[in-house]
């Protein structure tokens, strides 16, 4: 089902010539554990995140164009979470944390729901969504979300990924009638401790309770 939208990307490729290629790099990030084929060297912004529970986060936002279109993966921090979490927990009176979702442990929901948090943020925007689905990128479980802006008719093609702690968001907009960014939406990676490239051997979930996996192919 994939092979048509791959020969159409390699088409457009074809007809744009030798400057469009080189533009394009492979970007990796050891700090973050992540790499992703980038037009040019992308700027880094350093921001924050506001969980579903209102813990706020460190994160930093990859940025740069492509002629009319704009690319980004944003990288959020949920490492601190259960400490802030269970902090807050231990300064609430007892009616707020039964009111609440502050309680101890709650940071698990926290982390457990940040894929699904942020699909949900898409909601909010002037858009049409007309996708979204369930994902696998190097068998890292996650979300595709898609939308038809309102203002421009441009399409927003995003897709998110909870790996080691990180909340990975990659956003690709492109105008009205140009193809998928399947290029920067399929080259996303995961990089070890060492900054190598993996890819486990069974789908890896982020959540609190499961066990790392142990099997993982280079």
């Amino acid at each position: 089902m994939r092979l048509t939208p791959l020969m159409s990307a390699a088409f457009v490729l074809a007809l744009s010539g030798t400057s469009f290629a080189q533009e394009w790099t492979e970007f990796a990030s050891p700090e973050e554990h992540f790499t992703i084929t980038f037009p040019g060297q992308p700027k880094v912004i350093e921001t924050t995140w506001i969980t579903q529970f209102g813990t706020i986060l460190p994160a930093r936002i990859y940025s740069g164009p492509e002629g009319s279109s704009r690319y980004s993966v944003t990288v959020v921090d949920y490492s601190p979470d259960e400490r802030l979490l269970t902090e807050r927990s231990r300064t609430l009176p007892a009616l707020d944390l039964a009111i609440h979702d502050y309680g101890p442990g709650y940071w698990k929901t926290d982390v457990r729901s940040a894929v699904v948090y942020a699909a949900s943020k898409y909601l909010e925007r002037e858009a049409k969504m007309t996708l979204i689905m369930s994902s696998l990128a190097d068998l890292v479980s996650g979300m595709l979300v898609q939308l038809t802006n309102s203002a421009d008719q441009s399409r927003t093609y995003a897709s998110i990924y909870m790996h080691e702690n990180r909340l990975i968001i990659t956003e690709a907009t492109v105008p009205k009638g140009y193809p998928a960014p399947l290029i920067f939406e399929q080259s996303l990676g995961w990089l070890d401790a060492d900054g190598r490239r993996v890819r486990y051997q069974f789908p890896y979930h982020n959540d609190p309770d499961v066990p790392k996996p142990t099997g993982r192919g280079r």
